[in-house]
């Protein structure tokens, strides 16, 4: 049981944090610092949460006793790993080359007890059909600036939502956070999601 032990999300990801605040959960942020080293030869899924792990570790040694939730988004096309445009150009070559096509939107995630150095580490993946969208509609999303900080070059919970034609699996996963599993895996540490959200009613 995890009673008394505070929460940790070890991101600085305001969509991640949305996530959990809409579920309810009493917690703290406190991102990772350590840089992101995609491992090569790794499976996408694998990557994920070996990454999620990677920064749950890494916050780990400042808290006593809690329970760490970190997590890492992967986009994954035709068998490689999209991450964040740094440029305008960048974002827009992404978007051409996900346009009118399917790509996979992996999340990996890392509940870790500082205290028992209990640990759990998931993967979820969900499949993204884009819409066949013009030049001129991909220049404009790429010209609102939304892009330029999301891996893929676009975010599903804003402008970007007009790009996506339909999703198979879950669709918090595509934001950040698959919740679902989460929450059944939080359980399993003495928090149960549920009993939380009613007390915030």
């Amino acid at each position: 049981m995890s009673k008394g032990k505070a929460i940790i999300l070890a991101s600085s990801s305001p969509r991640r944090r949305e996530i959990l605040e809409k579920a309810g959960l009493s917690f703290s942020v406190d991102p990772c610092d350590c840089a992101e080293k995609l491992r090569e030869g790794l499976p996408p899924r694998k990557l994920a949460k070996s990454l999620s792990l990677g920064k749950a570790a890494s916050v780990a040694d400042r808290h006593k006793k809690a329970l760490i939730i970190a997590a890492d988004t992967l986009i994954v096309f035709r068998g490689g790993i999209l991450g964040k445009p740094h440029t305008r150009e960048q974002a827009r070559k992404m978007l051409r080359m996900l346009n009118g096509r399917t790509h996979l939107v992996i999340t990996g995630f890392t509940i870790l007890d500082t205290e028992t150095k209990k640990r759990v580490s998931r993967s979820v993946e969900t499949k993204v059909f884009f819409r066949k969208m013009t030049p001129s509609e991909l220049d404009a999303y790429v010209d609102s600036g939304e892009p330029l900080d999301k891996a893929g070059a676009y975010g599903i919970q804003g402008l970007g939502s007009v790009l996506v034609k339909r999703i198979e699996g879950d669709y918090l996963n595509v934001v950040g956070l698959p919740l679902s599993v989460l929450a059944a895996e939080l359980k399993k540490f003495g928090i149960p999601i549920l009993r939380h959200a009613g007390r915030k009613r």
